[in-house]
């Protein structure tokens, strides 16, 4: 499910000031670095909560990494994020998508490791993406206030 943007307001959101919006965890920058960036200012683990956001590390397809927030936790293996900038929709990136799944994809069940839904193939995609964790802060805001407050 994706948020469309009006015309007039109509821009690319990128996933670092997204998940910074969405939930509250201020740090600034590429998305990889947000891990490195939490140490002595937030809790950093390898537990999936809603909330949380989930550090993706940064790889040649994705140089900058990436950010989403956990919004549901379905079982152990398996949870829902809202992100920016992920699937290409009706033929661009940089839209919100809510509560979309991950899978858990890592040999030993910790999280660093995760396959995640990607619309323009209707599914959990093939791809394992590595990450470095959790970042845990308050409840997240409302989508509908964090686009808001992205796009101004």
């Amino acid at each position: 499910m994706t948020l469309a943007p009006t015309a007039a307001n109509a821009q690319m959101l990128q996933c670092a000031p997204f998940a910074r919006m969405f939930s509250g965890i201020q740090l600034f920058g590429a998305a990889a670095t947000w891990w490195n960036q939490a140490v002595g200012k937030y809790l950093r683990g390898d537990t999936p909560a809603v909330g949380a956001v989930l550090v993706f590390k940064a790889i040649g397809s994705m140089r900058s990494g990436h950010v989403a927030t956990v919004t549901q936790v379905v079982s152990d293996r398996v949870i829902k994020i809202t992100h920016a900038n992920w699937s290409i929709i009706n033929g661009r990136r940089g839209q919100v998508e809510r509560d979309v799944t991950v899978v858990d994809a890592s040999p030993n069940n910790d999280w660093s490791k995760v396959k995640v839904w990607f619309a323009p193939i209707g599914k959990v995609g093939n791809t394992a993406y590595p990450v470095n964790g959790f970042i845990y802060k308050d409840s997240p805001k409302s989508t509908a206030a964090a686009v808001q407050a992205v796009q101004g």
